[in-house]
């Protein structure tokens, strides 16, 4: 199930492929790209609550590998963590099948590398983020080995991007 009940892989998703030139306010850098969805965790938010779910490495694992194993060129990793072997296995495993690895650098504001798993890893793209005046976003990691930049953040001077409402329950109801 690949409904995205927090917002962040839509948010991402739709920085990377919205769809252009339909009236709607935001367009990706790659408009005629197409998604698989695949969600490896989840986060669910309720309104005046603060945020739970479940993000385990084998889940994370199943979800490189189906993507691999169902011709993904690309995937997009928009999270961090320590590092973990079998997920490093993972990510090789899809590198070797072709696929192209992206992960964002992390939100730790450090040029530490230690922080950045699995961006640091040699066979992935690492991604810091930037927001709407193209400077890296405040809260983001940096360093030697970030590979590039890229649109993302939130808040005032975030990229506005696609973004599913929420309903009470948890599950994603439209999009805004």
């Amino acid at each position: 199930d690949p409904s995205d009940y927090l917002g962040h892989g839509t948010h991402v998703a739709g920085i990377a492929a919205a769809k252009g030139n339909n009236s709607l306010g935001v367009a990706g850098v790659c408009y005629n790209c197409k998604i698989m969805p695949v969600r490896a965790g989840f986060v669910i938010r309720y309104p005046g609550s603060s945020a739970f779910g479940t993000f385990e490495y084998d889940d994370m694992v199943s979800a490189i590998k189906y993507a691999a194993d169902n011709g993904a060129d690309v995937i997009n990793m928009s999270l961090g963590g320590a590092y973990s072997e079998t997920v490093k296995e993972a990510i090789d495993y899809a590198y070797s099948k072709g696929a192209i690895i992206i992960a964002a650098a992390g939100n730790e504001e450090t040029e530490e590398k230690k922080y950045s798993y699995h961006a640091a890893l040699d066979n992935v793209i690492a991604v810091a983020a930037t927001v709407k005046d193209d400077t890296r976003a405040s809260y983001s990691n940096y360093g030697d080995w970030v590979d590039v930049s890229a649109p993302g953040g939130d808040g005032d001077n975030g990229i506005i991007s696609t973004v599913p409402t929420t309903a009470l329950e948890g599950h994603s109801s439209g999009y805004a």
